[in-house]
């Protein structure tokens, strides 16, 4: 299974879901804008333009988008990172 990108209730939101763990445990994951991660696929996707924030819990990651910024676009780039890391 591939990336697979579903939509939130939330329209500037965007869950991201792999076949495989992610991070490991029972807590979640969270980097807002000016913040980091020892996580570095979060601070990779923090670094897409048109990224607000990501959320992240064992096999997916929610990406927050900025108002303006276009889910098309976005979307591929987020794939992409998460593939480059695998999954």
């Amino acid at each position: 299974m591939a990336v697979q990108a579903q939509p939130t209730p939330n329209p500037n939101a965007m869950k991201f879901t792999t076949d495989r763990m992610i991070f490991q445990g029972d807590g979640s994951v969270s980097v807002m804008p000016g913040q980091t991660s020892e996580h570095d696929i979060l601070n990779d996707l923090m670094e897409l333009e048109g990224v607000d924030n990501v959320f992240g819990f064992q096999n997916f990651i929610t990406v927050n988008k900025k108002f303006d910024a276009d889910w098309d676009a976005l979307t591929d780039q987020v794939k992409n990172t998460l593939e480059k890391y695998g999954y």
